[in-house]
């Protein structure tokens, strides 16, 4: 029997109780919405601006901190996007996105494209990028340009599969972090890992 007395209140979460015989809990509905969000917002993120043009050539952008590389042959990422989405809708149509790493000193630009309307690109400094013509921009450490290789269903977001197409990145920069529903600083704390 495990001794829940050591773990401390604020890392405690709900689990649900397995029946007796069936199958095992949480196949079924699974965890209540606060304890799923309580539970991935405990996993530290970066934060990206998914962006893609539409075919008249006005961009499109939104907020997104679940990325992440699924593969390096093919070099792949995935990006998962909530739905309904005018900018999922436009990636649909063209076929092509970006990914913008947004930077330390980008949480305004995080901020402005988390929230609905139109004229965000308005308000930001970016450029077509190199490869593809995505938009890419400024307040970044890194972006990837991708061609869409798989759309896939997922609940209430679709997961955008994107092979890289070109990307760049800026050494000397910082990430904008996201934990627990806030931003947060991030940096290197040892030698860089290879993995």
């Amino acid at each position: 029997m495990t001794d829940h007395t050591q773990i401390p209140a604020t890392t405690a979460v709900a689990t649900a109780a397995r029946p007796a015989s069936g199958p095992p809990a949480g196949t079924g509905a699974g965890l209540d919405h606060e304890t799923f969000r309580t539970v991935m917002g405990s996993f530290a993120s970066g934060i990206s601006v998914v962006t893609t043009l539409a075919e008249d050539g006005e961009p499109f952008g939104m907020t997104c901190s679940a990325v992440c590389s699924v593969s390096a042959d093919p070099p792949l990422l995935l990006s998962c996007v909530r739905t309904p989405s005018s900018t999922l809708a436009a990636i649909r149509a063209a076929g092509l996105f970006a990914v913008n790493f947004l930077d330390a000193q980008a949480r305004d630009v995080s901020q402005l494209f988390a929230g609905p309307g139109q004229g965000k690109f308005r308000q930001v400094a970016w450029r077509p990028g190199p490869a593809a013509g995505m938009p890419v921009l400024e307040r970044t450490l890194a972006h990837a340009e991708c061609a869409v290789h798989d759309l896939i269903d997922a609940g209430d977001h679709v997961i955008v599969l994107g092979r890289l197409i070109g990307g760049q990145a800026d050494q000397s920069r910082f990430p904008l972090g996201y934990w627990r529903g806030g931003y947060v600083q991030m940096f290197r704390m040892g030698p860089t890992a290879r993995w």
